[in-house]
């Protein structure tokens, strides 16, 4: 049976968005702060996955091996470094963090069994690469705050207890959402970007974050008067309302992922054919917030 393995590594290096072909006004009409002389860092954090049958050691890969494979392909060459001149990948494709992420991929393959890459730029920022040509995906995680009461109205208030113990309170309750949105596209050869990261965070704000945040989601969101706002229709709500404004964009919705509490999330995958809800919960039923 195979089994899949993560290894951690991290670099700090600086980067630049600039395209000779284009005018200076031009790199900062399409790139931002981005393109400002003479570049920008980020100190990066980079996951590789590995899958294998297991040896006869119990292990998929000596874990030695791999980091020593990770140091001398990747991490030596990149800390500190000035990317756009580091690698030649860099030269004719942006080192945006869905070309590096696919960048790192070309390096460690020939030495190892890698099913993934994932980078993290900050926090908030992330890619991640399977190995298909130029499809990559990109992540940006964004919160929000609003209150909630799960209840049905053809119910009592007994039974709404019964089913959503204290979320059905009558003045209900509020939480931190920590919301995460997946887009998968093409790296375009020339920027390294699956779509601009600006449109990407400008639809999710104006149809997520500004609408929800502050809010009573029962009574300020007309979705929710006659839509329990649990974490899971929340976050499949959310996927509903960008789907079709990030296909506009150029790149598909891939996930929703909605934390509501430490205890408590949900993501939806909306590439499926079907889409599946999966929940990760931490404590006992679905009631406890």
């Amino acid at each position: 049976m195979k089994c899949i393995i993560h290894r951690r590594a991290q670099f700090s290096a600086s980067h630049r968005y600039w395209l000779p072909e284009l005018t200076p006004e031009e790199n900062q009409a399409k790139f931002g702060v981005g393109s400002n002389f003479p570049g920008h860092g980020h100190n990066y954090v980079l996951y590789v996955s590995l899958e294998e049958e297991l040896d006869c050691y119990g292990m998929v890969q000596n874990l030695s091996d791999v980091k020593r494979v990770i140091k001398q392909e990747v991490t030596s060459q990149l800390d500190f470094s000035y990317l756009n001149q580091a690698w030649p990948e860099f030269e004719q494709t942006l080192p945006t963090t869905e070309n590096i992420a696919k960048a790192i991929w070309q390096r460690l393959i020939p030495h190892l069994p890698v099913v993934k890459i994932q980078l993290v730029e900050h926090p908030e920022l992330w890619a991640e690469y399977y190995g298909n040509g130029m499809e990559a995906s990109l992540t940006i995680s964004n919160h929000f705050s609003a209150a909630h009461r799960l209840a049905l109205d053809s119910l009592s208030y007994a039974e709404n207890v019964e089913i959503y113990g204290k979320c059905a309170r009558p003045n209900g309750h509020g939480h931190n959402y920590h919301l995460e949105v997946s887009v998968v596209g093409e790296m375009n050869p020339r920027t390294g970007m699956i779509v601009d990261l600006g449109d990407f965070q400008k639809v999710v704000n104006e149809l997520v974050i500004e609408p929800f945040d502050h809010t009573f989601l029962n009574k300020d969101i007309p979705y929710f008067a006659k839509v329990v706002p649990t974490a899971e229709n929340i976050a499949l709500h959310i996927a509903n309302l960008l789907q079709e404004p990030l296909r506009e964009l150029g790149v598909e919705l891939d996930k929703v992922k909605l934390i509501e509490s430490p205890n408590n999330s949900c993501e939806i995958y909306c590439r499926r054919a079907t889409q599946t809800l999966s929940l990760a919960r931490e404590s006992e039923p679905a009631l406890a917030n």
